[in-house]
């Protein structure tokens, strides 16, 4: 006699539009994580967040790093500030999950979790 399993709950596609280091980001975590619909909001806010990341590093990789101020004076291009103020809302979106790592164990949730975070950012920064 053969035994029927119960089919696997589906995972929750990635939201329209994503590129491809967002989608990425969304299904390792959902992947490895079970979301509820408000969670997911934060993570699909996390990979649009990726997303203008990735268009804003793009746009700067070609423009200097140093401009001219509204004095005349030498500034840091605007961009830059932009990278860095959406990497950290990233980080805060992505923390706000309190993802788990994958097998769920070990004895201090809070490492766990940060670990987990830590991964994931790793996964949607790619290399340096």
């Amino acid at each position: 006699m053969e035994v029927l399993k119960a089919p696997l709950a589906s995972l929750p596609d990635p939201p329209d539009g994503l590129g491809p280091r967002a989608a990425r980001l969304w299904e390792d975590i959902v992947e490895e994580q079970e979301l509820r619909t408000d969670e997911l909001r934060v993570l699909e806010d996390a990979c649009r967040e990726v997303d203008l990341i990735e268009r804003m590093h793009a746009e700067l990789r070609d423009a200097p790093l140093v401009v001219k101020g509204s004095m005349g004076q030498d500034v840091a291009n605007p961009l830059v500030q932009e990278l860095r103020q959406h990497r950290a809302l990233v980080a805060r979106l992505l923390g706000s999950l309190k993802l788990s790592d994958e097998d769920g164990e070990g004895h201090d949730a809070r490492a766990r979790s940060e670990q987990a975070r830590k991964a994931a950012l790793v996964r949607w920064r790619g290399p340096a």
